[in-house]
């Protein structure tokens, strides 16, 4: 079963973590908080409770050119319990498997430049700090 497709110009955030519903909440609210429009697709579907990395890199394999998506955002429990809610970005396309955490307060410029091609995945990880977290061009 290919990955959900996400709305035009956004970016899918799935959530792997399921056990605390004010959490996902909050996360949703924030990353919605960070931008003036809308840039994220929100799945809340228990057959990604927990799923891996690779879990996904294989999905999305298996699924047909048409349903691949280049990248995804997983709202896991580091995401649910940390205040600045940095989700998961993996790479499912160029560097399958990639990732680096961005705070819900980059998720709008991560999203929209990832979504019209502007700027790729490995520039926005390339910049991530020692933790692996994106905060922004200038501050990294």
């Amino acid at each position: 079963m290919p990955l959900p497709q996400p709305d035009d110009l956004t970016s899918l955030v799935l959530r792997t973590d399921f056990r605390d519903e004010g959490a996902w909440d909050s996360a949703r609210a924030a990353v919605d908080a960070a931008g003036e429009y809308c840039f994220a697709t929100y799945v809340s579907d228990l057959r990604f409770a927990h799923v891996g990395v690779h879990a996904l890199i294989a999905e999305e394999t298996a699924a047909d050119e048409d349903d691949q998506i280049g990248e995804v955002f997983l709202a896991d429990a580091i995401t649910m319990n940390d205040p600045d809610h940095p989700l998961l970005a993996v790479d499912l396309s160029n560097e399958s498997g990639r990732t680096f955490r961005v705070p819900a307060r980059w998720f709008p410029d991560v999203s929209a430049n990832l979504s019209i091609a502007n700027i790729d995945f490995a520039e926005f990880a390339d910049v991530a700090d020692g933790s692996g977290t994106f905060r922004g061009f200038d501050e990294g």
